[in-house]
C-alpha cells in the first residue's frame, strides 16, 4: 500500500491524466446511449406526445409493474424486433430498465438504427420511488 501511495505522489501528473481519460471515456460512452431524462421530463415528453416508452426488461419483470403505455421489447430481443419501432422514428424512444444502468447499450443500437434514444434516469425503480403509478399485468 505504501508503494502505491509513493507512486501516486511521485507520478501525480500521470495519475491525473489517467483519471481524466477514464472520466472522458465514461462520459462519452454514456452519451452514445442517449440523453438521460428525469421522471418529470419523461412525463412532460409523453404528455406532449414527443416520446415513446420502451421497457427493455424481460417479460416477467415487465409484468410486475410498468409505466402505462410502455412498449415491452426485452433487450435480448431488441435486434430482431427493431422494426416494431419504425412507426415512432419521429419521436424520442425513452428506454426503461430496472435501475437505469443497462440502457446504454440498447441506446447505441437504437442510434445506429436511426432512432433518437433517451434513458430514464434511475429506471423503473426511480419511477416507483417517486410514487408514480405502474400497471401490473394482472390489472
Amino acid at each position: 500500500m505504501l508503494d502505491f501511495l509513493t507512486f501516486i505522489s511521485q507520478e501525480w501528473l500521470l495519475v491525473s491524466l489517467l483519471l481524466l481519460f477514464i472520466y472522458a471515456f465514461v462520459w462519452r460512452e454514456s452519451k452514445k446511449g442517449g440523453q438521460s431524462v428525469s421522471v418529470h421530463q419523461l412525463t412532460r415528453m409523453v404528455n406532449a406526445d414527443e416520446a415513446v416508452l420502451l421497457d427493455i426488461r424481460d417479460a416477467k419483470e415487465f409484468g410486475t409493474g410498468h409505466i402505462a403505455g410502455s412498449l415491452s421489447i426485452p433487450y435480448s430481443k431488441l435486434q430482431t424486433r427493431l422494426s416494431e419501432l419504425n412507426a415512432h422514428k419521429d419521436k424520442a424512444i425513452i428506454l426503461i430498465d430496472k435501475y437505469g444502468q443497462q440502457t446504454g447499450t440498447a441506446g447505441k443500437e437504437l442510434s445506429k438504427a436511426g432512432f433518437r434514444p433517451a434513458r430514464l434516469q434511475g429506471g423503473i425503480n426511480e419511477w416507483q420511488v417517486n410514487n408514480l403509478p405502474v400497471v401490473r399485468k394482472d390489472s
